[in-house]
């Protein structure tokens, strides 16, 4: 962790930069190191920053806001939502694939690994970075929501035309850092099988994304994982 700036992009830097010498993250930094000594975190060290480095900054598109890395063996890769290759879909997961089959006509994805996304602008973005195995919520309070907020605050003030889809309430309670006059903010039940049944199915985030995003001249986001 004591690495944690120079691998973030060049561009995430400077959007972020203010963060990196504040006090919460300094403290967050020597927490991880404290919990690594007697842990098994998840995602591995080298993911944890997974989402910012499949981008630049000024190549977010679109921001899927997650709550905290999946805390079992193999199956955070540092993307909200997605898995490692050949891991078996978690429920919410499943769930965002029946929807996507659904709303784009893809066919079932064959991996739950979402890079795919990611490496086209969709920001893959959990509010809490990190976890410890077996134990969901468990780096909750420790500095990482300072810095996801200030993630999707940078992006709301400096870039123009972003898709936010925000699942759940926990998700739907970061709306009031977006500026909804010039971003679409998409918001549906969790995916979760306790709030799908609500309105997630049916909700079509991804076609709505897509229909925005081309009206304001911008690419389509690809979404079939084959």
């Amino acid at each position: 962790m004591q690495q944690v700036n120079p691998n973030i992009p060049h561009s995430w830097k400077e959007a972020l930069e203010e963060e990196f010498s504040k006090e919460y993250f300094i403290q967050l930094k020597q927490f991880l190191l404290d919990e690594e000594a007697k842990f098994t975190i998840y995602p591995k060290n080298r993911n944890i920053f997974a989402s910012y480095n499949s981008m630049e900054f000024h190549d977010v598109r679109v921001v899927i806001l997650g709550q905290d890395p999946y805390h079992g063996i193999n199956q955070a890769n540092g993307l909200s939502f997605s898995v490692q290759d050949g891991v078996v879909y978690p429920p919410s997961l499943k769930n965002i694939f029946q929807e996507l089959v659904n709303d784009m006509r893809c066919s079932y994805p064959s991996s739950g690994n979402l890079s795919k996304w990611a490496k086209q602008g969709v920001l893959l973005l959990n509010t809490v970075l990190t976890v410890r195995a077996s134990e969901a919520h468990s780096h909750q309070g420790m500095g990482w929501e300072n810095f996801t907020d200030a993630t999707i605050k940078a992006i709301s003030d400096q870039l123009e035309h972003v898709v936010f889809i925000l699942w759940g309430r926990p998700a739907q309670m970061k709306e009031r850092l977006i500026d909804d006059s010039k971003h679409l903010i998409l918001k549906a039940p969790h995916p979760s099988p306790l709030s799908s049944y609500r309105g997630f199915f049916g909700s079509k985030p991804f076609s709505k994304t897509n229909i925005y995003l081309q009206a304001h001249a911008k690419e389509p986001i690809d979404w079939c994982l084959g």
